[in-house]
C-alpha cells in the first residue's frame, strides 16, 4: 500500500519552522524530502507509529461521509419487547422517522446480550443529529444529584452560562442548577449513566478548585484608605499585580470602612499582610492639621474628578480630607507625616486661591446692554480672558465673574467701565398702561411700536399676555425715553376715549367688502379715517368685524357698512336652473344677444362645455332672479319645440318687426310677463324685446310660423295703437298718503310707470295742500294705474301698527340667518316688520354663551345673559304694520319665534368634552338643533347648562345633549376600565428581546391583548419595571405572555464557537441569506464579530440549549466543508504566485543529481568483469581503484 502526501503552504511553513531566517540558507535534499517511514512491524500490522517528518506534519483528511457505531445495553433500552424487533417494531419506526428527518442511514442489530447495536452513516451533521435523537428516543434516561456549596454554583454556570453549556455538551447530559433564591445545594443531572458519572466528576472538580479560593474583609478606618490606594490608585493596582489577589476599596463617597480581598488563599493572605503593614505604618507615623477654607473654594482644591487631591498625595504623600458637599462645614483636614504637612498645606492654599469669584453690581435692566448686540461686548472680554466665566442672573442686580485671580480682576475693571459709560448714556422709565391697549400700542405687525423705536432710538418692552402686567419699560437715550413715554401715554389716553363695536357680517361677504387688492375697504377707511376696521383672519371662520375709534365716527361707519351689507345681501340671491346642455348655445345667442334681451339685470353663469353639468346659475336681486328664471325656462321650452319640429321648421321660420316706444315695452310685457305670455300662448309666436344697450330701442322682433307671426303682430299693433292714444286724468289721494308714493326717491311711482306703459303720475308740490294727483299716458295704462293706486290707498287706510315686546337679545334669533324668518312672515301675512335700533348703553354686558370654551359667541355689544331679568325698553319693541287681521296673525307667528331657555343638569366634569376641541362640539350641536347653548364659566363649577331657542328645537337639543352625556359617561367608564395597570419586574437585559426587532414582538403583544406596554426610560430609578395598562383581563393575559417569553429567554444560553474567519463570508451568504436560513432552521441567534475585533474567529450562538448545540454542530460542519475549498484555493494561489521577490525556483543541497558524474574510465567505478583485483573498500560499484 503506497502513501500519498500533499504539500500545502502550511506544511511547507512547518518544515521551515526552527530554521534560521537567513536568505542564504538552502535546505538539504533530506530535509526538504524526508524518506517515507519504514514499516517495522509484521505485514498487515498497523500498530507501528509513523516516523519521520511525514508522520508528524501531515494531518489526516476527513471523509465527507462517516460511520458511527454505538451500543445501547438491554437495561437502558426503552423498547425491550424482542418479539416486535425488526420492521414492525417500535424501534424500527423510530429509526425510520429519524432517518427521514436527518437524512442519515441507520442500521439496527440485536447483540447476544439483547443489547442494541446501532450503526449511523451519513454526513457529519446528519450523523450527530441522528445520534442525539436516537439517544433521547431509544435509550432510557437516568438522573442523579450532586451536592456542592451554594457559593460554588455560579462557577459551574460560568460567565453567561458558558461553562454549563460546555459541560452539558461534553457529557451529553442535562444539568439543572437551583435558582439563587432556592436554598437547595443539590444539582440534578439527567442523561445516560456514563454521562452522569462524567458530569458529576467535572462538577466536583470545579467545587474542589473553588475550595482553594478565599474572601476576606478588613475593617480599617476610612481616613487611611487613601494611603492604601495610593495616588491615582497606583499602589493598590501594584498590590493586586504582585499578589494576584483582588482588592476592592470603597470610593470616597461611600462611608464604609470595609476593604474586600478575594483570590487564592495564599494570595489573599499575602495581600492582607501588605495592607495591614501600610495601615499600621501610617497610623503610627501620621498626624493631622485642620484649616478653614471658604466652601466656595473647595471645588478648586478637589479639582476635576479629584485630580488635585491625587496630585497633592503624589507629591507630598499627604491625604486631604474634604467635608461632604452637602455639609456646611468649611474645615479641611490634612493627614500625613509631620514634615510633609507644610508643603501639602501650601499646595492646598495655592489650589484654593487659583480661582477667584467676584460679583459686580449693575442694574438688571442694563444687563443686556452690557452683553451687547449678539453678545459683542461680553464676547470681546471672554476672547481676551478665555479662562474667566461671566454669569448674569435674571432679575438680580449682580454679575458673577469666576476664573484665575489676575484675569478676573482685569475683567472686573472692563465690565465696571462699561457700566459707568452706560449709566451716563442710558436711562429707563416704566409706564403703566392698561393691558387691553397693548396690542393697539404694538399695531399691526408691530408698525406702531417699531415707528416709536426708530424715531426716538429707544427700546420698548411690552409684557406678554400671560404676565397680566400693564408695566411698559422704555430704555435708551434719556431724551428719547421721555419723548417715547409722552407719545405712549397720549396713545393710551386716546384709546381710553375710543369705543369698540362688533358687527356681525357673514364671512362670505368679507371679500366683497374689502374688494380686489383692498380697493373698496380703502374707500371706506378714507371716508372714516379715524375708525379702525379689523376683519378676522379667514382661517378663524369668524363673522365679527370690529370697528374702533371715536364714538360718533364708529356709529356712522357702522351704519354705512350695514347699508353696504344690505345691498350685498339683496344682490346675492341665486338660483340653479336645470336646462338641457344642447340648448345652452341657442339660449345664449350670438354674442349673448338673447340673454341680454330677455334676462337683463342679473348675472347668468352657464357651465363650461367640458364640465358635464347642465345647471345654469342666476344671481342678483330676488325679483330679477325669479323673472330671469321664467325667461330662461321659456327660452328652453322654445328651443325644445324647435328641436322636435326639426329642420323643416327652421327652413320655414318667419320673422316680423314692430315699432313701439320703449316706455310701452313694460306695459306690453305686463307684470311678471302676463301680457306677452298671453300673446305667445294664443299665437305660438316668439316675441323679443330689445335690450337696454341695443341701438334700436323701439324695435320688437316676432319669430315663428308666418301665420302665428302675423296674428301676434296684429295683436301687438292694436295694443300699441291704444297706447298711442294719450289721455290725461286725475284722482283724489289724501295728502297724508302722498309721502308713501314719493318717498325713497319716488320708488313706488317708478314701479307704476314701469308696470303700466310709462304712465306719468304727478303729485302736487309740498305746501300746496292739494289732494288731487294727475295721471298721463295711454288710456288703458292710466285706468290700470288708477286701479293700482286705489288698491294701495285701501291698504294704507286699513293698515294698523301692532307692537310686540321681545327682549333685544332675542332679535337675532327671531330674524334668523339673513333675516329669512322675518322675510317669510312678511310674505305670508303681507305685513311690514320693523326692528328697533340697538341700545348699546344700557344693555347688560353678557349674552348667551355657546362658543368653544363655554363663552359667549362674539356678538354686538349689549346682549344679555339668559338669566337676566327682563325690563321693557324701547329697543325691545318690534312694530308690525299691515291689515289688522294680518298683523295679529303675524304677531302670533313672531312670538312663536321668540326663544325659550331651559336648564339641563350636566356634571361639571363633562363640560369640556361637550364643548370639544376649540368649541367644535358645542358649535355642531347649536347648528344641528338651531339653538344657543350657554355653558357656565369654569370657575363657577356649575352643573347647569342653559339651552335657548324655539320650543321644539330646545326639546330636541335637550334630548341630544342628554344622549351626548350618556356617551361621555360610557367613555369615562371605559377609560376607567382601560386604566387598570399591572407592573412586572423583568431583568433589563431581556428588554430588547421583548421589544423585538423594530418593535415587532411588543407590537404583536399590544395588538393581541389590546394593551399599552411601557418600558422604563434610561433615567428611571426602577430599570426593571415594565408597566402594562388596559382592561384588567387583557393586562393579566399580556403579563402572562411576557412572563412566558421571559421564561423562554431565561432558558436560553449563549455559546461561543471559534470558526476560521475565512469561512465567515460563506456561512453568512449573500446579504445574510444563508445565516438567516440557519437561524430560522435552528431557532437561534447567530452573531459574527465586527471587523477589527480582537478575536475575529469568535461566533456567538444564542438560543435554547438543545437548539444551540445543533446549531454549533451545523456551523462546525460548514466550517470543515468550506475550509477544504479555502485551503485548496490558497494552495493554488501560493504556487501560482510565490511570495516575495523574483522566483529562483526550488533549490536544495546534496541532491542526488548534484553528485559528480562518475568517471566511466575508472575501473573502480566501472570494474571489468573477471578482474582478480581485490578492492580495498567494498561498495556497490566494486573495489575502488587507485
Amino acid at each position: 500500500m503506497s502513501s500519498v502526501a500533499v504539500l500545502t503552504p502550511e506544511s511547507f511553513a512547518e518544515h521551515l519552522s526552527g530554521v534560521p531566517e537567513d536568505e542564504a540558507y538552502i535546505p538539504t535534499y533530506l530535509e526538504a524530502f524526508p524518506p517515507l517511514p519504514e514499516n517495522k512491524g509484521a505485514p498487515g500490522d498497523k500498530s507501528g507509529e509513523p516516523a519521520g517528518a511525514w508522520g508528524s506534519k501531515i494531518r489526516p483528511i476527513k471523509a465527507s461521509v462517516i460511520t458511527q457505531v454505538f451500543n445501547v445495553p438491554l437495561e437502558e433500552r426503552r423498547y425491550k419487547d424482542n418479539s416486535q424487533f425488526g420492521d414492525g417494531g417500535e424501534e424500527a419506526k423510530v429509526c425510520l422517522d429519524i432517518m427521514q428527518r436527518t437524512g442519515a442511514h441507520i442500521e439496527l442489530s440485536l447483540a447476544k446480550d439483547q443489547g442494541l447495536s446501532i450503526m449511523v452513516t451519513g454526513k457529519l451533521d446528519s450523523v450527530m443529529k441522528a445520534r442525539k435523537e436516537i439517544v433521547s428516543r431509544l435509550q432510557t434516561q437516568a438522573s442523579a444529584t450532586v451536592a456542592i456549596p451554594k457559593e460554588h454554583h455560579r462557577f459551574v454556570i460560568g460567565k453567561n452560562g458558558e461553562k454549563l453549556q460546555e459541560l452539558e455538551l461534553k457529557t451529553a447530559t442535562k444539568i439543572a442548577i437551583p435558582r439563587p433564591d432556592d436554598p437547595s445545594l443539590n444539582i440534578r443531572i439527567t442523561g445516560t449513566k456514563e454521562g452522569i458519572e462524567k458530569a458529576r466528576h467535572e462538577i466536583l472538580l470545579i467545587s474542589a478548585e473553588q475550595d482553594k479560593r478565599a474572601v476576606e474583609r478588613l475593617s480599617l478606618e476610612k481616613v487611611f484608605h487613601p494611603f492604601i490606594a495610593g495616588a491615582y490608585n497606583r499602589l493598590v493596582q501594584e498590590l493586586c499585580q504582585e499578589t494576584g489577589a483582588r482588592v476592592s476599596i470603597p470610593p470616597p463617597s461611600l462611608h464604609k470602612d470595609e476593604i474586600v480581598i478575594t483570590g487564592e488563599k495564599e494570595a489573599v493572605a499575602l495581600a492582607i499582610s501588605r495592607i495591614r503593614a501600610i495601615y499600621d505604618e501610617k497610623k503610627r507615623k501620621t498626624t493631622t492639621i485642620s484649616v478653614e477654607v471658604k466652601k466656595s473654594q473647595h471645588k478648586y482644591i478637589v479639582g476635576p474628578k479629584g485630580n488635585s487631591l491625587h496630585e497633592i498625595m503624589e507629591t507630598t504623600g499627604v491625604s486631604v480630607e474634604m467635608p461632604p458637599l452637602d455639609s456646611c462645614s468649611e474645615t479641611i483636614i490634612l493627614r500625613g507625616e509631620p514634615d510633609k504637612l507644610g508643603p501639602a498645606l501650601t499646595q492646598v492654599y495655592a489650589k484654593a486661591k487659583s480661582v477667584m469669584v467676584v460679583e459686580v453690581t449693575a442694574p438688571a435692566w442694563l444687563h443686556r446692554f452690557i452683553i451687547g448686540k449678539k453678545g459683542q461686548n461680553i464676547g470681546r472680554i471672554t476672547q481676551q480672558l478665555p479662562k474667566v466665566h461671566i454669569e448674569f442672573t435674571d432679575g438680580e442686580e449682580r454679575i458673577s465673574l469666576e476664573g484665575p485671580t489676575e484675569e478676573v480682576e482685569q475683567a472686573q475693571v472692563q465690565i465696571q467701565d462699561i457700566i459707568r459709560d452706560l449709566l451716563v448714556r442710558m436711562d429707563y422709565t416704566d409706564v403703566n398702561i392698561d393691558q387691553r391697549f397693548h396690542r393697539h400700542l404694538i399695531g399691526k405687525n408691530g408698525a406702531n411700536i417699531n415707528r416709536i423705536k426708530e424715531q426716538y432710538k429707544v427700546s420698548v418692552w411690552i409684557p406678554q399676555e400671560p404676565d397680566r402686567s400693564g408695566l411698559v419699560r422704555i430704555e435708551g437715550d434719556p431724551k428719547g425715553v421721555q419723548l417715547a413715554r409722552r407719545e405712549l401715554m397720549e396713545m393710551a389716553q386716546r384709546m381710553e376715549n375710543e369705543r369698540t363695536k362688533d358687527l356681525i357680517v357673514e364671512q362670505k361677504f368679507h371679500r366683497a367688502i374689502i374688494g380686489q387688492k383692498g380697493e373698496k375697504i380703502k374707500e371706506v377707511r378714507d371716508k372714516f379715517p379715524e375708525v379702525m376696521i379689523n376683519f378676522p383672519d379667514p382661517a378663524q371662520k369668524s363673522d365679527i368685524v370690529q370697528l374702533r375709534g371715536p364714538k360718533n365716527e364708529v356709529e356712522k361707519c357702522a351704519k354705512f357698512l350695514a347699508k353696504l351689507i344690505a345691498d350685498l345681501m339683496e344682490n346675492s340671491f341665486s338660483l340653479s336652473i336645470p336646462i338641457f346642455k344642447q340648448f345652452h348655445k341657442n339660449i345664449i345667442g350670438k354674442g349673448g344677444a338673447n340673454i341680454k334681451k330677455d334676462c337683463g339685470g342679473v348675472h347668468i353663469h352657464f357651465p363650461s362645455e367640458g364640465s358635464g353639468s347642465d345647471r345654469v346659475t342666476v344671481r342678483g336681486p330676488a325679483g330679477e332672479v325669479e323673472r330671469a328664471k321664467r325667461q330662461l325656462l321659456q327660452l328652453a321650452e322654445e328651443k325644445a319645440e324647435c328641436g322636435r319640429i326639426g329642420f323643416t321648421f327652421l327652413v320655414n321660420n318667419f320673422t316680423a318687426e314692430l315699432q313701439a316706444k320703449p316706455e310701452y315695452h313694460k306695459f306690453l310685457i305686463g307684470k311678471g310677463g302676463v301680457n306677452i305670455r298671453g300673446v305667445r300662448d294664443r299665437t305660438g309666436a316668439r316675441i323679443i324685446f330689445p335690450s337696454p344697450d341695443e341701438p334700436e330701442q323701439e324695435l320688437i322682433t316676432i319669430i315663428g310660423r308666418e301665420e302665428a307671426v302675423r296674428l301676434a303682430q296684429k295683436e301687438l299693433e292694436t295694443l300699441v295703437k291704444n297706447l298711442d292714444d294719450v289721455v290725461e286724468d286725475s284722482m283724489v289721494v289724501e295728502t297724508r298718503h302722498h309721502r308713501y308714493f314719493v318717498c325713497r326717491r319716488g320708488q313706488v311711482l317708478r314701479e307704476l310707470a314701469e308696470e303700466y306703459g310709462g304712465v306719468a303720475v304727478s303729485f302736487p308740490r309740498t305746501g300746496t295742500h292739494s289732494d288731487r294727483i294727475t295721471l298721463k299716458g295711454a288710456k288703458d295704462c292710466v285706468e290700470a294705474a288708477k286701479r293700482r293706486i286705489q288698491e294701495i290707498i285701501e291698504d294704507l287706510e286699513a293698515q294698523v301698527s301692532v307692537e310686540v315686546a321681545v327682549p333685544q337679545r332675542y332679535h337675532r334669533a327671531v330674524m334668523g340667518p339673513k333675516g329669512v324668518r322675518i322675510q317669510q312672515i312678511t310674505r305670508d301675512y303681507e305685513v311690514q316688520v320693523k326692528f328697533p335700533e340697538r341700545d348699546d348703553n344700557n344693555t347688560p354686558s353678557s349674552c348667551c354663551h355657546g362658543d368653544a370654551a363655554g363663552q359667549e359667541p362674539p356678538q354686538e355689544n349689549g346682549d344679555a345673559s339668559p338669566e337676566a331679568e327682563f325690563v321693557l325698553r324701547k329697543c325691545d319693541v318690534i312694530t308690525i304694520s299691515g291689515r289688522t287681521e294680518k298683523c295679529e296673525l303675524a304677531k302670533i307667528a313672531l312670538l312663536a319665534l321668540v326663544p325659550v331657555t331651559e336648564d339641563v343638569e350636566v356634571s361639571f366634569e363633562l363640560h369640556r368634552y361637550i364643548i370639544g376641541q376649540k368649541g367644535s362640539g358645542i358649535r355642531k350641536m347649536m347648528e344641528e338643533y338651531e339653538v344657543n347653548i350657554w355653558v357656565p364659566q369654569p370657575e363657577q363649577q356649575s352643573d347647569v347648562i342653559k339651552v335657548t331657542g324655539q320650543v321644539a328645537n330646545v326639546e330636541r337639543a335637550k334630548s341630544g345633549l342628554l344622549e351626548r352625556v350618556k356617551e361621555l359617561q360610557a367613555e369615562q367608564e371605559d377609560r376607567a376600565l382601560r386604566s387598570f395597570k399591572v407592573s412586572i419586574s423583568v431583568d433589563p437585559k431581556f428588554h430588547p428581546k421583548i421589544i423585538g426587532r423594530k418593535g415587532a414582538v411588543i407590537s404583536q403583544i399590544r395588538k393581541d391583548h389590546d394593551v399599552n406596554v411601557q418600558f422604563p426610560d434610561k433615567g428611571d430609578e426602577l430599570q426593571d419595571v415594565i408597566v402594562i395598562s388596559g382592561y384588567e383581563r387583557n393586562t393579566e393575559e399580556a403579563r402572562s405572555a411576557i412572563e412566558l417569553l421571559v421564561s423562554t429567554l431565561q432558558e436560553m444560553v449563549s455559546h461561543d464557537v471559534h470558526l476560521d474567519p475565512r469561512t465567515h463570508a460563506r456561512i453568512i451568504g449573500a446579504r445574510g441569506k444563508a445565516v438567516r436560513k440557519t437561524m430560522e432552521e435552528f431557532k437561534v441567534d447567530i452573531r459574527f464579530p465586527q471587523p477589527g475585533s480582537e478575536d475575529p474567529g469568535r461566533v456567538t450562538v444564542t438560543g435554547l440549549p438543545e437548539s444551540v448545540d445543533n446549531a454549533v454542530d451545523h456551523l462546525l460542519n460548514l466550517e470543515e466543508e468550506y475550509m477544504l475549498s479555502v485551503t485548496e484555493t490558497e494552495t493554488m494561489a501560493a504556487y501560482m504566485k510565490p511570495p516575495g521577490g523574483a522566483a529562483k525556483g526550488f533549490v536544495v543541497r546534496d541532491a542526488p543529481w548534484n553528485d559528480k558524474a562518475p568517471d566511466m574510465s575508472n575501473a573502480e567505478d566501472f570494474p571489468t568483469f573477471g578482474a582478480g583485483l581485490a578492492p580495498k573498500q567494498t561498495s556497490a560499484w566494486g573495489p575502488k581503484k587507485f
